[in-house]
């Protein structure tokens, strides 16, 4: 861990991750930033595998213990999903599993009422709590990238010298977009707008991105006629 945070500065941020998650005993680890209230977050890093496709996840269907942690400032940690009560994260829970996530602990990046990300660590094997050390661990990696996220406010992107400080491309800016066309389309606030492409995405069982895209792209259009959402040849969607 002494390593990985000697390289936090510097380093290559899919490397970092994967470090993180060796160093940490963890099956995956992800950081990411808050952009504000009604956007939610934006991946800075993670590992690849099920850490990339957990936090897809919470993020199509905009719940889970990352977005928990975002939100109240505070850990959330579930090391055992076995153990979490069904209704607190509905569907999450079940798509979970089928990923081979077992358990995640939630820190959120922050100073006081400042809310900056969250660093997700996904549990390797379940358990009650978390490892003593492991947590240790945690709670200073995130101290850590507290300090960087501080410093490192409007920063160059992933990539060029710092690893640290908000996205200048965001990876999920075609999702922005269609959120706030849908808005638009619907007349309704960002925050239900958004929720309208969760609903339609999950329910579809297809990734948030690609719905998203085809709204940019006017392949598909909300209407606010109860019908939900159709394709300019009249097609639904």
């Amino acid at each position: 861990m002494a390593d990985v945070l000697r390289s936090l500065r510097h380093g290559d941020g899919s490397v970092l991750a994967v470090a993180c998650a060796q160093a940490l005993g963890a099956a995956g680890v992800a950081v990411s930033v808050l952009l504000g209230e009604d956007q939610g977050v934006e991946p800075l890093w993670r590992s690849p595998g099920v850490a990339a496709q957990f936090e897809e996840l919470q993020f199509t269907l905009g719940v889970g213990p990352g977005p928990d942690a975002a939100r109240t400032g505070t850990a959330v940690m579930a090391p055992d999903l076995d153990t979490v009560r069904p209704d607190r994260w509905p569907t999450l829970l079940t798509e979970a599993r089928k990923l081979g996530v077992v358990g995640v602990c939630c820190f959120p990046l922050g100073l006081g009422a400042i809310r900056l990300g969250v660093l997700t660590v996904l549990a390797s094997a379940p358990g009650a709590t978390m490892p003593e050390q492991q947590l240790a661990d945690a709670l200073t990696l995130a101290a850590a990238l507290t300090g960087l996220l501080l410093e490192g406010n409007g920063s160059r992107p992933v990539g060029s010298g710092t690893v640290m400080g908000p996205p200048m491309e965001l990876h999920r800016a075609v999702v922005h977009q269609a959120t706030g066309m849908v808005s638009v389309q619907l007349d309704v606030s960002l925050s239900e707008a958004l929720l309208r492409l969760r609903a339609f995405a999950y329910s579809r069982d297809l990734p948030l991105g690609d719905v998203a895209g085809d709204v940019v792209a006017r392949r598909l259009r909300f209407n606010d006629d109860k019908d939900g959402p159709h394709s300019p040849g009249s097609r639904k969607g």
